[in-house]
């Protein structure tokens, strides 16, 4: 089984091909450079290199969101452009399951952070149980002194990772009562390895979709989106 994972969802581009249960090859970046520049020049270099076809992909695994409205977007168009041409199924893959993913071989609670900005994040609470990945509170875009809320509630070791534990690393320090720890720099961003492994585990559990179906998952409305509702509003206020 061969399965292609793309990660456009935060600020690294990333593409993957997983065999059977081998990581054949990943291509990672994080430079800032946007994800139309990078993601189907990093993906033709990666099939380049591997000598494995698109044609012999089973099926394109993309994370779904939240994220960044752009990048989802590229990621999804991409995805599904590529499952069309090919007529290949999609695994839409939770961002922050593909996350938590990462360090799925960690006996502690598992808690991914991507800064949402305004103080939030887009987080969610996961653990191994017998090999596999369980969700213990599901993806959600809350106030980050929520989710440290309710991790001092459960009382547990707790794993962070994600490139919102920088920008609320200090709050984390202050406020989390339980023992934690941060992830090491090759863990702590998202991987399209991680998306495409856990693409395959969703694939033999029938979770796929035709491309022509996939949507983005955003959480949230975004900036702009927020902004017209309330220039929508002021003006029904004035009226």
């Amino acid at each position: 089984m061969k399965i292609l994972g793309i990660d456009t969802s935060g600020l690294v581009a990333s593409a993957a091909i997983v065999v059977d249960d081998s990581l054949v090859a990943e291509f990672t970046l994080n430079n800032k450079k946007t994800h139309s520049q990078t993601l189907l020049p990093t993906i033709e270099q990666m099939v380049t290199m591997s000598g494995i076809s698109l044609e012999e992909i089973d099926a394109i695994a993309i994370a779904a969101g939240p994220g960044s409205f752009t990048g989802l977007r590229i990621g999804a168009s991409t995805a599904k452009g590529m499952g069309l041409a090919l007529q290949k199924p999609i695994i839409s893959i939770p961002t922050l399951e593909g996350l938590a993913y990462r360090a799925a071989v960690s006996d502690r609670l598992l808690c991914p952070l991507m800064d949402a900005r305004r103080n939030q994040v887009y987080t969610g609470l996961y653990r191994m149980e017998n090999d596999s990945l369980v969700c213990v509170s599901d993806q959600e875009a809350v106030d980050i002194n929520e989710i440290i809320s309710k991790i001092n509630d459960l009382g547990q070791d707790v794993l962070f990772l994600g490139d919102g534990v920088p920008v609320h690393q200090e709050t984390l320090a202050e406020k989390v009562t339980v023992p934690y720890h941060f992830a090491p720099a090759h863990l702590s961003r998202q991987s399209a390895g991680a998306i495409a492994a856990l693409g395959r585990v969703y694939y033999e559990q029938g979770k796929t979709e035709d491309a022509k179906d996939h949507r983005p998952v955003y959480l949230r409305q975004s900036q702009a989106e927020r902004e017209r509702a309330q220039r929508l509003a002021k003006e029904a206020a004035t009226e």
